[in-house]
């Protein structure tokens, strides 16, 4: 019998889980025993604050905590276990490396997910916070699949396809705005085309996925450009692009079109 698709998402941020796995999980909400697990490190209390929403600098992470749960009620797939892990935002790297691993070991091989999405070594963004848990979670799972059992079949990267970036670029530069520069931390970084392994459709569902981040308020203008309205936005996440961390996929084999094909 198969085991039923679960998954693990495991980042840094309130709203780090906005983007790229929120259309997947969405595609498979309805699949008989499926699990999803979030696993957020931080409560993003070091982050920004949108003009007009009315939070202080003191209670923004208790504000972002309200937001991620907002942002999944919306989104329709409320996640079967919300874990924070209560890190200072902006110093997981300064956190011992076997003390993070070992937490989020902890999770994995109590879930025992099928699949594990985290950050790459680019972190997306560069966010020294991004690769830490990327880092840590790559290990997790290395440790947790020694462990016999169940699950942990595969390990996906979040990532963002070069030919995006430079199409996203190009608009910003029409637009009289800064380029995204990917030498910069808190800037986005691509990686190559043929590195994509996943590339996910997700058009019949973006409207869910813009309506999660819709509630991601006191961050909306770091998630997306001035100017973008909810339309535009739901074609930009109406594709989800990831790497496979674990198992490679085979040289020369066809791009997988979902997060638990083959599975």
């Amino acid at each position: 019998m198969n085991e039923p698709h679960s998954l693990a998402v495991v980042v840094a941020h309130p709203d780090d889980d906005a983007y790229g796995c929120a259309g997947s999980i969405a595609l498979h909400e309805n699949d008989p025993g499926f699990r999803f697990c979030l696993v957020l490190a931080t409560d993003g209390g070091a982050g920004q604050i949108a003009e007009g929403v009315p939070t202080t600098r003191q209670e923004l992470g208790t504000w972002r905590r309200r937001e991620s749960v907002n942002a999944w009620r919306a989104h329709g797939t409320i996640p079967d276990r919300h874990e924070w892990l209560d890190y200072v935002d902006g110093h997981l790297a300064e956190v011992g490396f076997e003390e993070l691993v070992g937490r989020i070991l902890a999770i994995l091989l109590e879930e025992r997910p099928q699949v594990v999405v985290t950050f790459g070594p680019d972190g997306i963004t560069g966010h020294r916070d991004h690769i830490a848990v990327g880092r840590a979670t790559d290990e997790a799972f290395t440790r947790a699949r020694q462990v016999p059992g169940p699950g942990l079949r595969r390990l996906v990267h979040g990532a963002l396809r070069a030919s995006t970036f430079e199409r996203w670029n190009q608009t910003r530069q029409q637009q009289g705005m800064e380029p995204w520069n990917p030498a910069r931390e808190y800037h986005l970084r691509p990686v190559p085309d043929d590195w994509i392994d996943i590339d996910v459709d997700t058009k019949q569902v973006a409207h869910r996925i813009v309506a999660g981040l819709l509630e991601h308020k006191s961050q909306r203008h770091v998630l997306v450009d001035p100017g973008v309205d909810e339309r535009r936005w739901a074609r930009i996440v109406s594709r989800e692009s990831s790497v496979l961390a674990w198992p490679p996929r085979p040289p020369g084999s066809p791009l997988l079109t979902d997060l638990f094909e083959g599975l």
